[in-house]
């Protein structure tokens, strides 16, 4: 049976709640006081996280990666959101924690690929730079992803704070294999093999496959900087 994962650390306050869709997010994401959610499948993931706020918590933030919708956002980039929009509407951000986590990531190194903008809800990964490119057109958002728009709505459903931060993976000019997909579990980890076998079937994609390799490395180090920046400073909790 397909589940959601939840990755605790107990401390004597409230946990900070972050919800992202890929287990490497989340290994990165975890530590005091942070309880972690992900997965890719929504109605698992809707659910596990209300079943983490229903054990308390002090607000949510929706911290990884995002797709790019923007041309100006290349691989690593980081957008910390003002809103989240999606098929109900739009929710924004927690003015006060954004205005924290922005002047927090802005006084490092990251200021220079960090900015604020507009993240727009999917239901699937969009692998096309065409669709990315339409939907920048339309929208006006500068990234996508699967996960920040479930955590706004059961935040605002709940009354609580809720923050977006997310680094490029894959820019709006950038299309994707199907190899990059082909290994993407529902509980947000990957397998190999079925990699390897999209490889085997269709060989020419290897050096789209080792672009999207460049390009998660560069998120995945943002990630990480973004993350130690924004614990040490305080940024990262909502109280």
């Amino acid at each position: 049976m397909t589940q959601a994962n939840v990755k605790q650390s107990t401390t004597a306050a409230l946990p900070l709640i972050a919800v992202t869709g890929m287990a490497f997010e989340a290994q990165i994401v975890r530590g005091e006081g942070v309880e972690v959610v992900y997965g890719v499948q929504a109605g698992v993931l809707r659910q596990a996280l209300a079943e983490a706020v229903a054990r308390g918590c002090s607000g949510i933030i929706s911290i990884g990666t995002a797709g790019g919708l923007s041309p100006e956002l290349a691989p690593g980039a980081l957008l910390v959101a003002d809103a989240v929009e999606g098929p109900l509407g739009r929710y924004p951000t927690d003015p006060a924690w954004s205005a924290r986590l922005m002047a927090a990531l802005m006084a490092t190194s990251l200021a220079g690929k960090t900015q604020r903008g507009l993240l727009l809800a999917a239901i699937a990964p969009l692998l096309s730079a065409a669709d990315k490119t339409s939907l920048h057109r339309v929208t006006g958002a500068d990234a996508v992803d699967m996960e920040s728009y479930i955590a706004a709505e059961v935040a605002q459903a709940h009354g609580l704070p809720f923050a977006a931060c997310r680094t490029i993976v894959d820019p709006a000019w950038r299309t994707l294999p199907k190899a990059a997909m082909a290994g993407l579990l529902p509980d947000g980890s990957t397998a190999v093999l079925p990699v390897l076998r999209e490889l085997l079937r269709e060989p020419s994609q290897l050096g789209a496959l080792l672009r999207v390799a460049a390009d998660a490395r560069a998120a995945r180090s943002t990630l990480v900087q973004a993350r130690q920046v924004l614990a040490e400073t305080g940024a990262l909790y909502s109280v």
